[in-house]
Formats: structure tokens, C-alpha cells, sequence
């Protein structure tokens, strides 16, 4: 084996890690919407779990991405511990799909039908269809399925250029004496355990496994133990997603470590046992690439066999490893190891946003009883919700750019971006909010008194606000599309308040009942409810533009005379009647 072979061999590992990456991307993002649906209807039943954990790896063959996913779903409160187990166990199961893929390189026959099933045969086809796919719409689902066929086209290629690399190994002497190391048991799982660690793939390691099997000169002695390795190393991926984590999600990757090690131990002991009294006459031959997947399968499915009855213990167990804290943990409900699967993080965010909104409406309520009756407290209280919102806009606003740049659906960059619109409004909400305490704190400090018609007409807008407040809200949380129409309704009422009120005031002004300073305080007021609302609108606009793509709501602006017998103009007519100044 000389230079030229060696670059090869790492060529063929690039091609075959880049086309799995690529794979398994593209098959989440094809399926992030339904894999977001089913986590939603999982439920504490630990078969469910399990037979979730194996599909999904299934579908992206890696159950270290698996299991990093879990770790950022139970981080993140979306997901519990016990729920987590049954997905970990059944993660290691799916990801033997990937060995059971790889084993058809070695088919060999003289039959054209079987000869077809060997990759070599099929994966240029799929070739070419996946970069027609591509090329046809960049931005469509067929992109993406085609993107998934040149993935697979492109690890499958990468496996091949290994096993072609690594073929005239066969007759190297030392190359042999080396894998005789391996029959030591201890050896083996030391050896699985770092090259997957290394790597960070328990499927990449099996198929570098499979590519030296296929020079023959490795033995099924040497290969039980590197496999049973391989399931310890594959955890690196998980303890290492899990700093900085919480409690619960620091668990959930000591659950996947213990129970990799624990079915390690227990099944290796059982062979060695088993092969000192009965001498196990296979090990000796030479291992095929559906022998690894064979064993590969058999050892996951009998741990899991094994442990799957003491889920219960293996939890207690985690949480006797990692204890709590003396102080209770806050949920992190914006975890980086979401973006794996952006439908999942991009849920996430509306779930902060929505929180953001009730710390903003809470704000502009005490606000806003601050005018009538001023309290210290109250004041420093919707100062700090302030604060507290700003922290939101900027933990989401860094963290929406960062799903951005991962590869997105259509809608999902659509959302993306309107939400980055919806922060942006509801901050400025809550800094109208600050404005009008200031107000009513200026208000207390020079003594003064609106007139008895002022007090009414400031508190008729207050409602009004209140109002739209909760109907954007409501809008945003439930995608509601007739409020979000209400909220563009009141919009244009609250407009119309502002105006009447600034007029009535100026004729107070006129008959002495009013005074310029009381003038200046009440326009401060009244334009930041007023402003408010424009945000309110903004958000409802949004909420449009997510649904449909369009921001079709706001031409209802235009059409309010136009179109008398509209739903927007009922809408604006029933809310005129209910927020008109007494005379």
C-alpha cells in the first residue's frame, strides 16, 4: 500500500462522511415539519419512544445526531427525561441501517438482477436523477429529495474509493499482525470506542470496519469487540452537546454512556464466557460486510432486549451521576442543539416570543394604571419587564440569524424573517410602555390633574389598547387570521381616538379647563398608545404574511369607504360604536 493508496483511503472517508452529512441534512429538512408533528404527539409510552428514536435514525443514519436532538428537546423543555430513554435505545437500533446499506457493495454475482442490487450498479442513476431534481428548482421539495439521492450517491461512492484503497492490504503481513491485537477483547472495544469517538459516527466507524473487511484480512475475533466499542464512542457526540446544558439534559447523555457501557460489559462478558467453554469456530474466519451488519444489528437489539426493562433504573442512575442543584434550574428554551432540526428551534422561538409578548402586555397594563394611581414599585416593575424584554429581542434576534443561515425551507425562511419583524415591534411596544410610566411619574412629581373629561377620554384609549394588545396577541399565538383582521380594524379606531382626543383637548385649552403643561403630558400619552397600536397592526401583518405570504391585510385600509358591506368594515363599525368619546 503505498502514498497514492493512503490518499485515496482519506478521500474516500471525506466523500463518505460529506455524503452522509449532506444526506441526513437534507432528509430533515425535508421532513422537519412532520418530524416537529410527531415529537408533538409523543407521549410518556416508552415503546413510542423507542420506535421513534429508530426511525428518525433510520432516516438520518446517525444516532449521535439522534441523541444530540434529544439532549436540545429536553434542554429545552419540550421533551422529559423518561420520554428520552425509550428515543435513545431506539436510536441505537436504528442507526444499524447504515452497516445493512453498506453490506450490499459486497454482492457479488453473475446474476443481472442481483448484480443491479450492488450500489455500484444503482447509485449513478440515482446520481443523475438527484442533480436533475436539483437543478430543475432550487428551492422546492424536489430539490431536496434530489439533494438526499446525491448524498447517498456520493457516501456510497466514498465507501467504494475506501474499499479499493484499503485492497492491497490484504497482503501485507504487518497489517494482519495488527488486527491480531484486536482479538483481545479489551483491545477491540478500546479501539471501536476511539475511532468513533474521533470520528463521531457510530455508522462511519462500522463502514470503515466493513471497507478493511473487505480486503479480508480482518476476522469476525477481531470485529465483535470493535463493534461493541463503537456503541461507547458514539456517546462522545452526546457528553459533549451537553455542557452548558440543564440538569435533565446532562441525564439524558449519561443515560446514552451508561447504557451503552452496560450492554457492552454484560454482552462481552457473556462471549468471552461463552467462547472459553465452547470455542465460537467462526471467529476465525474472515468477516463479510453482511456479517458486520449481522453483528451489528444482533449486539444493539440485544442490549436493547437486555436493559429495555430497566429504563427506570438507568434513570436513576443518571440522576444519581448528575444530582440537582440546591437552586431551582430555568428552563433554556433557545438551544443551539435545536437548529439540527430548524422546524423544532423555529418552534421554539414562538414559544419565547409568545412569553415576550405577556412580559410586554403585563408591562403596559401597570403603565398604564400608573396615570390614575402612581406607585414606586409599579414603576420599577415595568422598568425591569423593559429590561427584561430587550434581553429577549437580543437572545432571539442572534439566535433567529443563526437558524437563518441553516438550510431552510421556503417557509421556514419565511418565518424566519417575520419573526425577526414580530421582536422588533413587540420591544418597541414595551418601550412605549417606560414612556407612559415616565408620564405618569411626571404627572405625581409636579402635582398635577387632568380635567374629569380628560381622565375619561385617556382611559376610553387605554382600553381600546388594551384591546388590540391581546387580539395581536391572540392573532400571533393561534395564527388566528379574524383577529388579526380585528387588530387592523382597531388600529384605525385607535387612530381616529387620537385625533378627536388631541382636538378635545386643544378646545379645553380654548375655554381654560386645561392647561399647556397637562397638554404636553396628555400628547405624550396618547401618541405612545397610539404608536402602540401601529406595532400591534405591524404584528398582525406579520402573522398574515406567515400564514399566506402576503401582507394581503393591510389593503383593507384602502377599501374601508370602497367596500361598506366588507367583514373589515363591520368590524371597524362595531368598534367605533363601542370606543366613542361621550359628548
Amino acid at each position: 500500500m503505498d502514498i497514492f493508496n493512503v490518499l485515496s483511503l482519506i478521500g474516500g472517508l471525506a466523500l463518505f462522511l460529506f455524503g452522509m452529512n449532506v444526506m441526513g441534512e437534507a432528509l430533515e429538512k425535508r421532513a422537519g415539519n412532520q418530524l416537529k408533528s410527531i415529537l408533538e404527539k409523543l407521549t410518556s409510552n416508552r415503546w413510542k419512544g423507542f420506535l421513534l428514536g429508530a426511525g428518525v435514525t433510520a432516516i438520518i443514519q446517525s444516532s449521535s445526531a439522534t441523541t444530540v436532538m434529544v439532549v436540545g428537546f429536553v434542554n429545552s423543555g419540550i421533551m422529559y427525561l423518561k420520554q428520552a430513554i425509550g428515543i435513545i435505545m431506539g436510536a441505537n437500533v436504528g442507526t444499524t441501517i447504515t452497516a445493512w446499506i453498506l453490506s450490499l457493495t459486497g454482492i457479488e454475482s453473475s446474476n443481472l438482477f442481483v448484480s443491479l442490487l450492488k450500489p455500484a450498479s444503482f447509485t449513478p442513476i440515482l446520481a443523475l436523477i438527484g442533480i436533475f431534481l436539483v437543478m430543475k428548482n432550487k428551492n422546492s421539495k424536489s430539490a431536496d429529495t434530489g439533494t438526499i439521492l446525491l448524498g447517498f450517491a456520493v457516501l456510497m461512492f466514498g465507501m467504494e474509493t475506501m474499499s479499493d484503497a484499503v485492497s492491497p492490504l490484504r497482503d501485507v503481513p504487518e497489517f494482519q499482525n495488527i488486527l491480531t491485537m484486536f482479538r483481545n477483547p479489551v483491545l477491540g472495544v478500546l479501539a471501536g470506542a476511539f475511532l468513533t469517538a474521533i470520528i463521531q459516527s457510530s455508522s462511519a466507524s462500522v463502514g470503515i470496519l466493513q471497507a478493511l473487511a473487505s480486503t479480508g484480512a480482518v476476522t469476525y475475533a477481531s470485529a465483535v469487540p470493535i463493534i461493541m466499542g463503537q456503541n461507547i464512542g458514539t456517546c462522545v457526540t452526546a457528553i459533549i452537546s451537553s455542557i452548558g446544558a440543564n440538569k435533565n439534559a446532562k441525564r439524558v447523555a449519561v443515560v446514552h454512556l451508561v447504557f451503552n457501557i452496560l450492554g457492552t460489559i454484560l454482552w462481552l462478558t457473556m462471549f468471552c464466557i461463552v467462547n472459553a467453554i465452547v470455542h465460537i469456530t467462526f471467529l476465525d474466519k474472515s468477516a463479510s460486510l453482511l456479517g458486520i451488519a449481522v453483528i451489528h444489528s444482533v449486539f444493539n437489539v440485544a442490549c436493547t432486549i437486555l436493559l429495555f426493562p430497566f429504563a427506570n433504573q438507568l434513570e436513576k442512575i443518571a440522576c444519581f451521576i448528575v444530582r440537582d442543584a440546591k437552586e431551582k434550574e430555568s428552563i433554556q428554551l433557545l438551544d443551539e442543539r435545536l437548529m439540527a432540526t430548524p422546524a423544532i428551534a423555529i418552534g421554539q422561538c414562538r414559544r419565547v416570543v409568545e412569553e415576550m409578548m405577556d412580559r410586554t402586555i403585563g408591562g403596559v397594563t401597570r403603565a398604564c394604571s400608573l396615570i390614575h394611581l402612581f406607585n414606586e414599585k409599579e414603576l420599577e416593575s415595568v422598568i425591569l419587564a423593559e429590561n427584561d424584554v430587550d434581553k429577549y429581542e437580543d437572545k432571539l434576534g442572534t439566535y433567529l440569524v443563526q437558524i437563518s443561515k441553516q438550510n431552510l425551507s421556503e417557509r421556514d425562511s419565511r418565518v424566519v424573517t417575520e419573526l425577526l419583524h414580530v421582536i422588533g415591534d413587540v420591544e418597541r411596544i414595551s418601550d412605549h410602555s417606560v414612556g407612559i410610566a415616565k408620564s405618569a411619574e411626571e404627572i405625581k412629581d409636579k402635582k398635577l390633574k387632568f380635567s374629569e373629561n380628560g381622565s375619561k377620554e385617556i382611559s376610553l384609549m387605554i382600553r381600546a389598547v388594551e384591546e388590540i394588545m391581546e387580539k395581536a396577541k391572540a392573532a400571533f399565538q393561534k395564527d388566528d387570521m379574524d383577529a388579526a383582521l380585528s387588530v387592523e380594524a382597531m388600529e384605525h379606531v385607535i387612530d381616529y381616538l387620537k385625533h378627536e382626543l388631541k382636538k378635545r383637548h386643544i378646545d379645553r385649552l380654548k375655554n381654560g379647563s386645561c392647561t399647556i403643561e397637562q397638554g404636553f403630558i396628555m400628547t405624550d400619552i396618547i401618541t405612545s398608545l397610539e404608536r402602540i397600536s401601529d406595532h400591534c397592526s405591524n404584528i398582525a401583518g406579520c402573522v398574515e404574511e406567515i400564514a399566506h405570504g402576503s401582507l394581503g391585510i393591510h389593503a383593507y385600509a384602502e377599501e374601508i369607504e370602497k367596500t361598506p358591506g366588507s367583514k373589515f368594515y363591520q368590524i371597524y363599525q362595531e368598534n367605533m360604536k363601542r370606543y366613542t368619546v361621550d359628548e
